[in-house]
């Protein structure tokens, strides 16, 4: 297994893991305690992976970006996953610069996207209302146009990046009773917008020092132009277009965990002794070791083959649907027996098994819960 090497990777992408390796153990890695006290990043930390190159990385350079590919994505989400680095919410701000990307008017790509590579807007998604999770067709956030204006009014919970967040692809309700149809999506950029407040960092289960936060919207006037493509009633569209690339993403962090966790624990059973000897020597380790590693690897695998359909533009929704559900339950199922395997210590914050346990959580629920991905999955067959 540790012989196995992505097929996707060559050596310019070895190169950029490299590199980013080195970013995070210098900037990311002693900060995270500090970051998980107080519940965020920070700006700065934005505008250094930006300078470095870090954002963005497949956005076109005629925009700002890096000019890669979702490879380079993928590479960036696995080295933030394996050290259990939660906090910086890079998956959700490469989400927000694609529905620019792939439905944006030529003037909001040159708009906003250059800042977001650089680190200067931070982005998030509005999608997420207290009464309204999965279905989307139950939002009630409105947007009513006002001359070249839209006039907005609502709240979002359960936002990620929403404390920092610059930018806010904010999904609104702009023909009501009309289903989908009456569904949009208007790029919010937050700095000094009357009517707008952030309300609490949420106190969660895991993922500690990401800000995920609740937003207020009490007539919020935001121009026409920032009207996700230029057209009303595209949200939905906009959203389901984007959701394979978006569940391969939650697939990457959920393999690229296991594997830091697996190399963490194999790490510790092999110092730790009881009874005269190391936990590794015990039959028991031996065998649960071999479980772990076995459906690690068969996750790796999988995933493997959905980013080289992402780059080659062939990944479909229900093999993304798939991956989600199964690469997040098998994460939680395999940082549970670390946990095991770590005895008490496991229990322990200090500890990164147990940081990346409480995190893994949230994986099955966020991104469309499991149980949604298997209704998709079902509809094919």
């Amino acid at each position: 297994m540790n012989a196995y090497v992505s097929p996707w990777m060559d050596e310019d992408l070895s190169i950029f893991r490299e590199t980013a390796a080195r970013f995070l153990e210098a900037e990311m890695v002693p900060n995270e305690p500090q970051w998980r006290k107080q519940h965020n990043v920070g700006n700065d930390i934005w505008r250094k992976a930006g300078a470095m190159g870090f954002l963005c990385t497949d956005v076109p350079q005629e925009y700002g970006g890096a000019g890669g590919d979702f490879r380079h994505e993928a590479v960036l989400y696995e080295e933030l996953a394996r050290r259990g680095l939660s906090g910086f919410g890079q998956g959700v701000h490469s989400i927000c610069a694609h529905y620019l990307l792939n439905h944006g008017t030529e003037a909001q790509k040159h708009r906003f996207l250059p800042r977001m590579a650089a680190g200067e807007l931070i982005g998030a998604i509005g999608m997420t209302e207290p009464g309204a999770g999965s279905d989307l067709q139950a939002l009630t956030t409105r947007a009513v146009r006002d001359g070249d204006d839209y006039i907005i009014n609502g709240s979002k919970i359960f936002i990620t990046n929403g404390y920092l967040a610059g930018l806010i692809a904010l999904v609104v309700k702009t023909q009501p009773g009309t289903g989908a149809k009456g569904t949009s999506i208007i790029m919010v950029e937050t700095t000094d917008l009357a009517g707008f407040r952030v309300g609490r960092i949420l106190d969660k289960m895991g993922m500690k020092s990401q800000d995920t936060a609740e937003l207020f919207f009490e007539d919020v006037r935001v121009s026409a132009g920032n009207l996700l493509g230029g057209a009303e009633g595209q949200g939905f569209y906009q959203l389901m277009g984007d959701l394979p690339y978006e569940r391969a993403l939650i697939a990457v962090t959920a393999v690229a965990a296991m594997e830091g966790a697996l190399a963490e624990t194999i790490s510790y059973v092999k110092d730790r002794t009881a009874f005269g000897k190391s936990i590794a020597q015990f039959q028991n380790t031996k065998f649960k070791l071999a479980e772990i590693a076995t459906k690690t690897h068969i996750a790796r695998v999988f995933i493997d083959d959905c980013i080289g359909k992402i780059v080659a533009g062939t990944l479909d929704t229900v093999t993304a649907s798939m991956a989600k559900y199964w690469t997040t339950d098998t994460q939680q199922e395999v940082l549970d027996e670390c946990v095991q395997l770590h005895g008490g210590y496991g229990y322990m914050n200090e500890y990164l098994v147990c940081r990346m346990f409480a995190d893994s959580r949230v994986q099955r629920i966020y991104g469309g819960t499991n149980e949604i991905m298997k209704e998709l999955i079902s509809r094919a067959l």
